[in-house]
């Protein structure tokens, strides 16, 4: 069922006006119509009257955009790095990149109440589902209020839904953690034999920066690759 204000498209998917996009994603609609302008976000679907509707895809590309803005990205750095993810990215896709970018601030957690956890997650959380966005790493808890990371909460509420045991939630996290931090050693040792001899921690850090987009984007789009063909090969032998 859609909303006076949400009209569906041919799949059935709702849209938004340009005044709800902006809206939901926090921002004005000149900023919608300024990024639009700059190529940021793709054009909406015109319906009758004229009137542009944006989808799920605009919000969560919205909300990439000012994640990388947030880490200090330039609008033309955001321009290039929007040039080179994968074509036909959906949502949720693009939620999962945005919760990679949100992890280049190791201090990004911030203490919330119960009550204010379920008011961003914008449905009611039981102590189950609390407990399975612990084990995803989206929050900590801690006595009385929780630790939330707020690039992740998004992709956690979606995953809440997913038909997957805490066991293997806990496992499947600790793989990727595992492997994460092998590449980033491995990617280290890079960064410090790329410096050479001025090798301090600003050289690091600087080309670190510089790195990061590029990272990102390769760890994302290696991963999903990887993990098709791994299924295609497991429903071969099926």
């Amino acid at each position: 069922m859609t909303t006076d204000t949400e009209e569906p498209t041919d799949t059935g998917e709702p849209t938004l006006t340009v005044d709800e996009l902006a809206g939901r994603a926090g921002v004005t609609v000149r900023t919608v119509r300024f990024y639009s302008a700059r190529g940021l976000l793709p054009p909406p679907v015109i319906g009758p009257r004229r009137v542009g509707h944006y989808s799920q895809e605009h919000l969560a590309r919205l909300a990439l955009i000012e994640e990388l803005q947030r880490r200090g990205m330039t609008l033309a750095a955001i321009e290039r790095h929007l040039t080179q993810l994968p074509p036909g990215l959906s949502a949720h896709e693009l939620a999962i990149h945005r919760a990679v970018v949100a992890s280049w601030a190791p201090e990004a957690t911030e203490a919330v109440t119960r009550e204010e956890l379920e008011r961003r997650a914008g449905r009611p959380l039981g102590d189950a589902d609390v407990e399975r966005l612990a084990a995803m790493g989206v929050v900590e808890l801690t006595g009385a209020s929780v630790r939330l990371d707020p690039g992740l909460l998004r992709l956690g509420v979606e995953l809440l839904d997913v038909p997957l045991a805490q066991e293997t939630i806990l496992a499947a996290r600790t793989v990727l953690l595992d492997h994460s931090r092998a590449a980033a050693h491995e990617l280290s040792a890079l960064l410090r034999e790329a410096v050479g001899g001025r090798e301090s921690v600003a050289a690091v850090k600087s080309l670190s920066a510089h790195m990061q987009p590029l990272v990102v984007q390769a760890l994302l789009t290696s991963f999903q690759r990887s993990l098709k063909e791994e299924l295609r090969e497991w429903l071969k032998e099926t």
